[in-house]
């Protein structure tokens, strides 16, 4: 059995991780057959967004405690994840990729990622294991890879120049399909970037999922 790590940015579309994408990730990971585990940084979010009236809120929240919530509580600490432990490595998307695990949303071509993050996903990368990245998770790519590796969050210009600008190489992909780089061992699919349901989002994600437990 593929034993994959999952790596979320908190809880919730606009200030964590995309919950429909985290949820089909761990599910379609049991449907093939592989076990995982949970992860999040232990650090205050960016910040916190009502998400019924999408305004900001005068509070803090903690990424890891936030994340608890979509995986039950089953949950460690990112700085406790070894990748000789696991043979895969997958992040679902969110707003909290952009905010929380990097500053792509506020400083897109010029932005920087979490270095618990690149330490992780370059130890993954380093050991040849298949990382999928979905929706917006594609901006950490050109951070951590090789200079034009493939990357997809389907076809919004300007954030696919952002992701050029900063050395991957963007390719535009419809929801229901992933793009792979077989030399660095990306795959990636727009989800919630291009999806108007969670059926379609669901189609690019159980392509990506099959796809990283096939190469692991």
């Amino acid at each position: 059995m593929k034993k994959v790590a999952v790596i979320f940015s908190g809880c919730g579309v606009f200030d964590g991780a995309e919950i429909h994408e985290s949820v089909l990730t761990l599910l379609n990971l049991e449907k093939v057959g592989a076990s995982y585990q949970c992860f999040a940084p232990n650090i205050d979010q960016f910040h916190v967004i009502n998400h019924l009236t999408g305004e900001t809120q005068e509070e803090r929240r903690n990424v890891l405690v936030e994340a608890a919530r979509i995986a039950r509580g089953e949950i460690a600490d990112l700085e406790t994840l070894n990748a000789d432990e696991f043979d895969a490595l997958v992040i679902p998307g969110g707003f909290g990729v952009a905010k929380n695990l990097s500053d792509f949303a506020f400083k897109g071509a010029e932005s920087t990622i979490l270095e618990s993050i690149k330490i992780v996903c370059r130890a993954f990368n380093s050991q040849q294991k298949p990382i999928a990245y979905l929706c917006i998770a594609p901006a950490l790519i050109p951070h951590i890879h090789a200079p034009g590796t493939l990357a997809t969050i389907g076809s919004d210009v300007d954030t696919a120049a952002a992701i050029n600008t900063l050395g991957a190489k963007h390719v535009e992909c419809t929801v229901s399909d992933i793009v792979v780089d077989e030399g660095e061992k990306v795959i990636s699919t727009p989800a919630y970037m291009l999806a108007s349901s969670v059926l379609e989002a669901a189609s690019g994600i159980e392509k990506a999922i099959s796809k990283l437990v096939e190469m692991a």
